[in-house]
């Protein structure tokens, strides 16, 4: 199978990260943070270690504000539902996904404003947009740094820009850069960052993280043990601790941090590279192809590592079900949980077939599968 869905997860995992998965749950595996004895302290020292690889990826000042979640949902609602209350005005773009517009939708309901910047139908928001809706009770912007859809880059240091100007929280979903495109949270002026472990960090399913300025004072959005002040029946905000309630994920915790170290012992900006050329394949062969209609940005660094298309006359889930069944490669077709930005695309109504790559697909894999899309094309011409 040529698995080409690694906007939804990636694979295969690092070795490394299998590795120290099965090494803790064979080994030690204490639960950490608990107890005292030697189980527990190993599995809490490894956890750490996990801290601070993600630290310094991203530029963090302090590991003590890298939290752990179940996946860049978990971060996303706690970011926003930490964050906003009643009488609030959020700004956010076509282009996200339902995991920062549900969350913000159901707060419509308690009194929170939402403004929703619309893209071009390359999916490129326009920073001044997003500046002229900036009112009194403004508290937040939220973005995508690269749309699920059409893989199209978000000018976030531009956007950072201006939240600093206007004293706004800034607040970045990176489930499709983090690992594939370089981020510095100073630089770029992002006080909260989510993201899963298991897309670009290459890490294990169940995993995610949300970087939270040490400004900024986050409401529970579950409260239990932490380990600390068990003799307070009231939740600490304490970071990490407080944010963390219950027993974390202490192997996929552990293999996220084997697979982060991986990616930076590869580099970022190297894997950028890599597939972008994968990318560049798919745009040289099928561009210009009757009868496929390719969509986001035509230039190659305006996005990820993510392909979209359609294919006239054929419903994109037979185009997905043709490529699974006689070619045996993995794509996605729908609409990838972000109506809006296939509104903004002018797919709603047909969806589309994503193709996303990852670091261990190969150029040879690639040109296989245009040909794939040209013989589906052909037999459907015909």
């Amino acid at each position: 199978m040529i698995y080409l869905d690694n906007a939804a997860t990636t694979f295969p995992k690092p070795t490394v990260s299998l590795r120290a998965i099965n090494q803790c749950m064979t080994s030690y595996c204490g639960n950490p943070g608990r107890s005292g004895h030697d189980m527990s302290m190993k599995t809490g020292e490894e956890v750490y270690k996990t801290r601070k690889e993600i630290q310094e990826l991203f530029q963090v000042e302090d590991a003590s504000h890298i939290l752990f979640t179940s996946n860049a949902t978990d971060s996303l609602n706690l970011a926003i539902k930490g964050t906003l209350k009643s009488g609030d005005h959020v700004i956010t773009t076509s282009m996200e996904h339902n995991s920062v517009l549900r969350p913000l939708k159901s707060l419509e309901k308690e009194g929170v404003q939402i403004s929703i910047i619309y893209g071009n139908k390359e999916g490129k928001i326009n920073p001044e947009l997003i500046r002229s809706e900036i009112r009194e009770n403004t508290k937040m912007i939220a973005c995508t740094h690269a749309s699920n859809v059409t893989g199209t880059i978000l000018p976030i240091k531009a956007i950072g820009q201006i939240a600093k100007e206007n004293k706004l929280i800034f607040l970045v979903d990176a489930s499709q850069s983090a690992g594939c495109i370089p981020i510095n949270v100073n630089e770029m002026n992002i006080d909260l960052l989510a993201m899963p472990g298991h897309k670009g960090l290459l890490g294990p399913l169940g995993t995610g993280v949300l970087y939270v300025n040490p400004k900024l004072k986050l409401k529970h959005l579950k409260e239990g043990g932490t380990g600390t002040n068990s003799r307070d029946v009231r939740q600490p905000y304490d970071y990490p601790e407080g944010y963390e309630s219950g027993t974390v994920n202490a192997p996929g915790i552990i293999g996220l941090g084997r697979s982060v170290a991986f990616v930076k012992k590869i580099g970022v900006n190297k894997i950028r590279e890599y597939e972008e050329n994968l990318i560049s394949i798919l745009h040289k062969e099928l561009s210009n192809q009757k009868n496929i209609i390719v969509y986001g940005p035509k230039n190659i660094q305006d996005k990820v590592g993510i392909f979209t298309f359609n294919i006239k006359g054929m419903e994109c889930e037979q185009v997905a079900q043709e490529l699974n069944d006689k070619y045996h490669i993995a794509v996605r077709a729908g609409f990838h949980c972000a109506g809006l930005a296939h509104k903004t695309i002018d797919t709603l109504d047909i969806g589309a077939v994503r193709m996303s790559v990852g670091p261990f697909n190969q150029p040879k894999e690639i040109k296989y599968v245009a040909q794939a899309i040209k013989e589906i094309n052909k037999n459907n011409l015909r």
